[in-house]
Formats: C-alpha cells, structure tokens, sequence
C-alpha cells in the first residue's frame, strides 16, 4: 500500500469544502474538447482503447459496486481499527493520534478489472465519496465507465480511459496516478479530492475466502467459460456456499458459452445455460454484498483479521497511511446506512460514437450534491425505484 501523505487527516478550509480552486470547464462537457493544454498534467494525452460498452437498464450497477469499493476500504481498517482500540489511539511517535470527527474529506474510489491472462487494467469504476463526520453523512457519486467525460486541459475521452493512461505515464517517470486522477475529478465536480484508492475486482474474491465462503441462493444454472482470459463459470442452480472464485462468477455472469472454442473444445459440455439480463445480474450483486456483510458481522476479527488485512491489501493501492485509516475508520465506521447517498450519472450509449452522453441535470445534481456534503449540507436520498 503506498502512501503520499503523512500524519492525520488534513485540516480543510472553507474554499476546500467547496468548490476547488482553479476549476473551470466543470461538469458536463463545456470545456475544451481536443486541446493539448496542461491542466492536471495531461492534456493531450492519448489513452488506450476503452473496454466494452455499458449495457443500459443497470440502473443499481454502481450503487452495487460502490458498496464493494467502500466495503474493502472499512475492511483495511478492520485489523488497524482493533489495533487503535488495544493502543488507546497512540500513534507510532507516542502521541495520540488526532481525530478526524471534525474534517470532512473527499475520495476518488477507482475498481479495475486487471486480468493477468489478457494484461488489461480497465477502469470499470470511477466514483468520488464525500463524507462528512458533523453531520455523519456521506455522499457517492458515480460516473458511467463509456462516459463522454470533457474538461479544460485534457481531451475527450471515456471516463475509464484516463487512470490507464496515468498509470502508464507514471511508470515512466510522470506524475502519480492516483494524483493525476484527484486533480482532474476535483476541478471536474468543483470539489478538493483529499485522497485516492483503487481496488482491484479480485478483492471480492480474497474477501469472500477470507471470511470462508458465503451462503447464497444461486438463481439458475450458470456456464460460461473462455479461453481468452481463463473465465471459468459453472454454477448449478440452489442455495450453497460460494468460494471466492465461485462468488466473483455469480456477480459477473451474464453470457453463455453456446458455440465450440477455437480449439473445438465444448467448454461447458453441450450445458448451454440461459444468459442474465443486467437487471437479475445486479439482483445477484446486491444479494452477495448482503452476504458478504452479513458474514463480517459475525466474523471473529481478533483471530482472522489477518487473512482479512491481506485480502484487502494485495488488492488495494491508496495514497492513505496506516494510521489515517485508522482516523477513518473511527470516524467514518458507524455512519448509518440510510445516512449514505448515492448519485448515479447515466446517459444514453452511442452505437456510432462508443460514449455515453452523461445527463447534464444529472452531472449538476451530482457536482452540487458533493459540494453540499463537505459544506454540512446532505442531500437525503430518494426513494429508492421499486
């Protein structure tokens, strides 16, 4: 886990808890839609190719993966968090490590799907998280991965294209990633991003092992293997215990294999089961995160919190330190769930230019509702659609 920071959570001023200084363009696509300019340190800059379209009708697919994103930054925290609690919040220099109950922060939340068979560390989840302990709220909002996303200073791109490209730039001498991901999406919402974390989609995998499976009711027969990245899915129908493998399948299937492999293999064995819609796939994301809480709490920290830790942290890059986690976890662990609200942009898909034409009400609902959290001012939540 690297860091960039050192001590406690940074003191905010009131021009930090709102609007970022030097923002421009804002959200929604009024700036500059080509140019080489140098604002955040990469204007001009080509990405590699974006990943599969979006399918729409998913409306909970972030809100789903935002649980699983916080789920493995509160998990980090766990094994720190009895730790703070055995040393009575000493810090490593002997004094007592400073709250955070009066500083609201800001962080950019990144998923990648890194695949070591095919080398690609696709972006599929780009949100940024206010929380704010006077008021004991949170807000997050959520961009769509294809998202046409237009700035001042950088060039037109999907949303999921950008930390990619970063990343490689910082593995030849550039800026940091996580950096360069913090200053755009803050002059992009108008907002101070304190902090960064990415969290790799195998961390729901490790975390379901740690805890040693989880108890869910599998929907229908599932069968979908490739050998182009080794995706291996084959789940029979009824309630059972999934093992990390298994549980990352039952969240990503949705097609089937019908056809034979370059190979002429039959790789499901003539068993073609009934592909998912995005709606029953995210029914099943939902109904594993539920699992997956249900089993850490009741899950015995003092004696596996180390499986747990290691779960995480193999997966996980944050420019948070140790004990700032553990600032956060005592400040932020008991906001209540009903207390958390969740702005989804979408947009339509273009078949012709491969984007997602992000809602403009809905980018400014989204802007003005982090703003409105790191100022004391939460947005209550919808209903949520039946």
């Amino acid at each position: 886990m690297s860091s960039t920071r050192g001590g406690g959570l940074p003191p905010r001023s009131g021009a930090a808890r709102g609007r970022a200084n030097g923002a421009s363009g804002g959200a929604g696509g009024a700036g500059a839609n080509g140019g080489s300019g140098s604002a955040g340190g990469s204007g001009g800059r080509r990405p590699p190719a974006a990943g599969k379209r979006k399918k729409s009708g998913a409306k909970r697919f972030w809100t789903i993966f935002a649980i699983v994103l916080i789920l493995a930054v509160i998990g980090i925290g766990i094994y720190l968090g009895m730790i703070y609690q055995k040393s009575k919040a000493i810090g490593t220099a002997g004094e007592p490590v400073k709250p955070a109950d009066t500083q609201p922060i800001a962080m950019a939340l990144l998923g990648t799907d890194f695949r070591q068979e095919t080398n690609t560390n696709l972006t599929d989840v780009v949100m940024v998280v206010a929380m704010n302990p006077k008021t004991d709220t949170a807000t997050v909002v959520s961009l769509p991965r294809d998202g046409r996303f237009e700035l001042d200073g950088y060039k037109v791109r999907k949303v999921n294209a950008y930390y990619p490209k970063f990343l490689v730039d910082e593995k030849k001498g550039g800026d940091s990633a996580k950096d360069e991901m913090k200053k755009m999406l803050g002059k992009y919402f108008g907002v101070s991003v304190d902090y960064a974390t990415v969290v790799n989609f195998n961390t729901l995998k490790d975390v379901v092992d740690a805890v040693g499976g989880v108890e869910v009711n599998v929907d229908q027969d599932m069968c979908y293997k490739t050998e182009a990245d080794n995706t291996d899915i084959d789940l029979k129908k009824g309630l059972q215990t999934l093992d990390g493998k298994q549980a990352l399948g039952f969240a990503r299937y949705r097609h089937t294999t019908n056809t034979l492999t370059m190979s002429g293999k039959d790789l499901c064995a003539g068993n073609k089961t009934p592909e998912s819609s995005d709606i029953d796939r995210n029914k099943r994301q939902q109904e594993l995160i539920a699992a997956i809480l249900d089993k850490l709490k009741s899950f015995n920290a003092v004696t596996k919190a180390g499986s747990l830790i290691d779960a995480v942290a193999h997966n996980m890059d944050t420019d948070l330190e140790n004990k700032q986690v553990m600032n956060l976890v005592r400040t932020y662990w008991d906001i209540p769930k009903e207390n958390i609200t969740y702005k989804q942009v979408t947009g339509p898909w273009s078949r012709k230019t491969g984007f997602v034409d992000m809602k403009q009400d809905e980018l400014d609902a989204a802007k003005q509702a982090l703003q409105d959290e790191l100022a004391g001012r939460h947005q209550a939540a919808s209903p949520a659609a039946p």
